[in-house]
């Protein structure tokens, strides 16, 4: 090949190959800087554009199970608290049928003790059948022995807290809802029956608290991990931004430089036009 032509620049080739290089790497930096990441798309590295896809999934995921926990522990926490109220019910009513056990008391005054034990009894029911959030009810034995089951993994596996039954005449209250003291011997019968109930009931609330917590800290470890995976995904896919600034400033001046290289060799051509003066 001839050194000398006007039909062939080799140097003009070569600059132009070399400054489609630099452009081209240019670019790949400049998108890197303007996404923050050094794998934005399938097409940077399909392999762990796969991976970091499936992380970003299962970290979403996880929005679902927290969200699962939350609720659980929120039907819990309203559980806990009319579960103490009802503790602070019977308390009312062992003061109330301590007192029928009285056998000196008048008729009027047992009267009217009869009437306030009647009414902080019925006042159990309310309150049981009120400690509801989001439609579920821990106390009223809707839920059986099922409970709250709320998710605790993305493969669908869940976490349970079992129901208590709080309703009168049930497992745990054992006060009837026709429960009264009327009666000096009736009055030690309620007695009897309320003190039982305050065991079992306070056994309940521990049984609660205890699933309480499992929500509470399986929340905590589910929002751990979750930080965990987006951390390794970010070690996966982004970019060292002071890595590439430092590494754009080096292909902008060899873009200069190319640009130049490319200049001269497009003129050698025009030297060869002094041969013929």
């Amino acid at each position: 090949m001839a050194l000398n032509s006007v039909n062939t620049n080799v140097g003009a080739q070569i600059a132009l190959q070399n400054l489609q290089v630099t452009n081209k790497e240019l670019a790949t930096v400049q998108n890197r800087i303007n996404t923050g990441k050094i794998v934005s798309s399938a097409k940077d590295n399909g392999a762990v554009f796969a991976i970091a896809t499936g992380q970003r999934a299962e970290i979403g995921a996880l929005n679902a199970v927290k969200d699962s926990l939350n609720r659980g522990q929120s039907a819990v926490d309203v559980s806990l608290a009319a579960g103490e109220s009802v503790v602070d019910l019977l308390g009312q009513l062992k003061e109330k049928a301590l007192s029928a056990t009285d056998k000196s008391l008048t008729t009027s005054a047992r009267s009217a003790l009869n009437e306030d034990f009647k009414a902080i009894r019925d006042q159990i029911t309310t309150v049981v059948a009120n400690a509801k959030f989001n439609g579920v009810n821990l106390l009223d034995n809707s839920t059986g022995t099922g409970g709250f089951k709320a998710l605790s993994n993305t493969s669908g596996s869940t976490i349970k807290v079992a129901g208590e039954n709080l309703s009168l005449g049930g497992t745990n209250v054992t006060v009837a809802a026709t429960t009264t003291i009327g009666t000096s011997t009736l009055a030690t019968t309620a007695l009897g029956l309320v003190n039982a109930s305050i065991d079992k009931v306070s056994a309940s609330l521990a049984r609660l608290g205890t699933g309480a917590r499992a929500f509470e800290t399986h929340n905590t470890f589910v929002g751990k991990l979750q930080d965990a995976l987006e951390t390794g995904v970010g070690n996966l896919v982004d970019a060292d931004l002071a890595k590439e600034s430092a590494r754009l400033q080096s292909l902008q001046t060899k873009q200069q430089l190319g640009v130049q290289a490319l200049s001269i060799a497009n003129s050698s051509t025009s030297i060869l036009l002094g041969l013929f003066r």
